[in-house]
Protein backbone atom coordinates (compact mmCIF):
# COMPACT_ATOMS: atom_id res chain seq x y z
CA UNK A 1 0.00 0.00 0.00
CA UNK A 2 1.40 3.14 -1.34
CA UNK A 3 0.31 6.46 -0.82
CA UNK A 4 1.81 9.13 -3.48
CA UNK A 5 -0.01 12.34 -4.25
CA UNK A 6 -0.96 13.32 -7.44
CA UNK A 7 0.56 16.62 -7.62
CA UNK A 8 3.83 15.68 -7.36
CA UNK A 9 3.99 15.34 -11.31
CA UNK A 10 3.95 19.27 -11.42
CA UNK A 11 5.38 20.48 -8.36
CA UNK A 12 8.89 18.40 -9.72
CA UNK A 13 8.89 19.66 -13.24
CA UNK A 14 8.22 23.56 -11.65
CA UNK A 15 11.21 22.59 -8.86
CA UNK A 16 13.21 21.91 -12.00
CA UNK A 17 12.12 24.97 -14.38
CA UNK A 18 13.15 27.13 -10.94
CA UNK A 19 16.37 25.29 -10.48
CA UNK A 20 18.19 25.79 -14.20
CA UNK A 21 20.51 28.69 -15.09
CA UNK A 22 19.63 31.74 -17.44
CA UNK A 23 21.18 30.81 -20.79
CA UNK A 24 21.26 34.25 -21.49
CA UNK A 25 25.10 33.97 -20.41
CA UNK A 26 23.57 36.50 -17.11
CA UNK A 27 24.29 34.50 -14.08
CA UNK A 28 23.05 36.30 -11.65
CA UNK A 29 25.87 38.43 -10.29
CA UNK A 30 27.92 35.14 -9.72
CA UNK A 31 30.88 35.30 -11.40
CA UNK A 32 34.22 33.58 -11.63
CA UNK A 33 35.51 34.12 -8.47
CA UNK A 34 32.32 33.85 -6.96
CA UNK A 35 32.29 32.05 -3.39
CA UNK A 36 36.10 32.32 -2.99
CA UNK A 37 37.73 33.89 -0.41
CA UNK A 38 40.90 36.23 -0.05
CA UNK A 39 43.33 36.83 1.99
CA UNK A 40 42.16 39.46 3.80
CA UNK A 41 39.10 37.37 4.62
CA UNK A 42 40.87 34.70 5.90
CA UNK A 43 43.41 37.19 8.34
CA UNK A 44 39.91 38.66 9.47
CA UNK A 45 38.31 35.27 10.25
CA UNK A 46 41.60 34.47 12.44
CA UNK A 47 41.17 37.61 14.21
CA UNK A 48 37.96 36.99 15.17
CA UNK A 49 38.67 33.53 16.40
CA UNK A 50 41.59 35.09 18.57
CA UNK A 51 38.82 37.46 20.32
CA UNK A 52 36.55 34.81 20.67
CA UNK A 53 38.94 32.79 22.82
CA UNK A 54 39.80 35.23 24.90
CA UNK A 55 36.71 36.52 25.43
CA UNK A 56 36.11 32.78 26.38
CA UNK A 57 39.14 32.31 28.70
CA UNK A 58 37.95 35.49 30.21
CA UNK A 59 34.38 34.63 30.99
CA UNK A 60 35.89 31.69 32.78
CA UNK A 61 37.72 33.23 35.18
CA UNK A 62 34.89 35.10 36.11
CA UNK A 63 32.76 32.35 37.00
CA UNK A 64 35.28 30.41 38.63
CA UNK A 65 34.83 33.58 40.84
CA UNK A 66 31.06 32.96 41.29
CA UNK A 67 30.10 31.86 44.23
CA UNK A 68 28.33 28.24 44.44
CA UNK A 69 24.77 29.94 46.33
CA UNK A 70 24.60 33.42 47.26
CA UNK A 71 23.05 33.05 51.00
CA UNK A 72 24.09 35.39 53.34
CA UNK A 73 25.84 32.45 55.14
CA UNK A 74 27.38 31.45 52.95
CA UNK A 75 29.81 34.94 52.90
CA UNK A 76 30.09 34.88 56.76
CA UNK A 77 31.84 31.36 56.80
CA UNK A 78 33.99 31.87 53.85
CA UNK A 79 36.52 34.26 56.53
CA UNK A 80 37.10 37.46 57.55
CA UNK A 81 35.96 40.70 55.20
CA UNK A 82 38.58 42.80 53.80
CA UNK A 83 39.69 46.52 54.78
CA UNK A 84 37.13 47.69 52.39
CA UNK A 85 34.14 45.70 53.64
CA UNK A 86 35.05 46.75 57.27
CA UNK A 87 36.08 50.47 56.84
CA UNK A 88 32.54 50.79 55.44
CA UNK A 89 30.96 49.59 57.45
CA UNK A 90 32.40 51.27 60.19
CA UNK A 91 31.47 54.58 57.96
CA UNK A 92 27.92 52.93 57.76
CA UNK A 93 27.83 52.47 61.78
CA UNK A 94 29.12 56.40 62.46
CA UNK A 95 26.29 57.86 60.34
CA UNK A 96 23.64 55.52 61.89
CA UNK A 97 24.96 56.06 65.46
CA UNK A 98 24.83 59.97 64.60
CA UNK A 99 21.31 59.65 62.56
CA UNK A 100 20.14 58.27 65.91
CA UNK A 101 21.50 60.88 68.19
CA UNK A 102 19.56 63.63 66.23
CA UNK A 103 16.53 61.64 66.03
CA UNK A 104 16.91 61.29 70.27
CA UNK A 105 17.60 64.82 70.64
CA UNK A 106 14.93 65.76 68.60
CA UNK A 107 12.57 63.57 70.25
CA UNK A 108 13.36 65.13 74.04
CA UNK A 109 12.89 68.60 72.86
CA UNK A 110 9.48 67.38 71.92
CA UNK A 111 8.46 65.54 74.97
CA UNK A 112 9.91 68.45 77.04
CA UNK A 113 7.13 70.69 75.73
CA UNK A 114 4.49 68.57 76.29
Amino acid sequence: MSFVLPVTGPVATTAMVLAQQPGSGDNGGQGEDFGKSSPVGFLLLLIFLVAVAFLVRSMTKHLKRIPASFDGDASAKEGPPDKAEVSAGAAQAKIDSEAEAKAEAGNNGKNDQA
